[in-house]
């Protein structure tokens, strides 16, 4: 669905119960990138700023599916201001930086669907500051390693979304690998069906992820893990400590996931991020499921209205080939 145009005056009730002080909100700017909310620039009227989330249906670009909203499944779309404060307070309680959250108005006070105002971080995201000058941003990318490894030292009791677990659900399935074969399997029958390349290789495929699959044995150590972990959804504060956004539907799962994901995001500067004693059975049916959901996703969003179409173009055309050069390998 297309967004609507949200005004400053819907925003201001938010706005002025968030940051308060006598301000005024002046401008709301909507910001580009998201898929499943709104996010907006709130600047008040003394140039204080902050953001706010709206977990608008017409904010979510993504179409239906049959499995929207199952918790219990780790993949399954989920999004929210529950999901955000859940994980927001596990990430806080184990240190990490995250925005500061002002508001949650879940009674819809201030607007027609779920509102959260949080701290914001005017400039460059953390890519961004890479690719411009890495050596600047050590600093930061030291702090952001430290990062990862006390999401990785973490012990949760079983896998599964934070915000489900956190909250004594159990999550479907057995086993981290068999969730991730079956979301896989599942992605293969979406991406054939919308794509001719993909439905003439979807045997090879198949079978490729089943065979990686049976090679990986049982384990039961789960992390805190992002899922999306570019450097983009790394902001960073004005002491160079490194800030995680879109955290609504991180997991506890195998570390595996999450090198998998930024392996394939950051290419040749992987090893920026890199770390020892990742199993490697896992880390390669995870690397090709990895490239089959951002074929398969991608394609789906090609269903809708997403605006930015030719970006998508892009990361269906080099994941989709990825997933089909690491089908014929083995």
């Amino acid at each position: 669905m297309a967004p609507r145009n949200v005004t400053r005056d819907q925003l201001a009730g938010a706005a002025q119960a968030a940051l308060g002080g006598g301000r005024r909100l002046e401008v709301a700017e909507r910001l580009t990138g998201g898929t499943t909310k709104g996010v907006y620039r709130l600047t008040m009227d003394d140039a204080t700023t902050a953001i706010a989330y709206l977990w608008d249906e017409a904010e979510n670009y993504w179409p239906e599916t049959d499995w929207d909203g199952d918790l219990a499944n780790p993949f399954s779309p989920g999004v929210g201001l529950d999901l955000y404060e859940t994980v927001h307070a596990r990430l806080d309680e184990l240190g990490l930086r995250v925005p500061v959250l002002y508001l949650s108005d879940r009674d819809r006070t201030h607007y027609p669907a779920d509102i959260a105002v949080v701290e914001d971080f005017p400039g460059e995201n953390l890519m961004e500051r890479f690719a411009r000058d890495p050596r600047a941003v050590k600093p930061t990318m030291d702090r952001f390693r430290e990062a990862l490894e006390a999401m990785r030292s973490y012990r949760a009791p079983t896998y599964g979304k934070i915000a489900h677990i956190d909250r004594g659900g159990t999550p479907r399935g057995s086993s981290c690998e068999g969730v991730v074969l079956e979301f896989a399997l599942r992605c293969v029958a979406q991406a054939a069906a919308r794509d001719t390349r993909a439905a003439n290789a979807r045997d090879r495929l198949e079978e490729r992820l089943r065979e990686l699959a049976a090679a990986v044995q049982p384990r039961a150590e789960y992390s805190v893990v992002h899922g999306e972990l570019g450097l983009d959804h790394v902001l960073v504060d004005r002491d160079g400590n490194p800030v995680l956004i879109d955290v609504e539907e991180m997991l506890y799962f195998d570390v595996e996931w999450e090198h998998a994901f930024m392996l394939n995001r950051l290419g040749d500067d992987y090893p920026q991020v890199a770390v020892p004693d990742l199993d490697e059975d896992r880390l390669a049916l995870y690397t090709l499921a990895e490239h089959i959901s951002l074929t398969a996703g991608p394609l789906r969003l090609l269903d809708g209205d997403y605006p930015n179409r030719a970006f998508m173009q892009r990361i269906i055309e080099y994941n989709l080939g990825q997933a089909l050069l690491l089908s014929s390998a083995g």
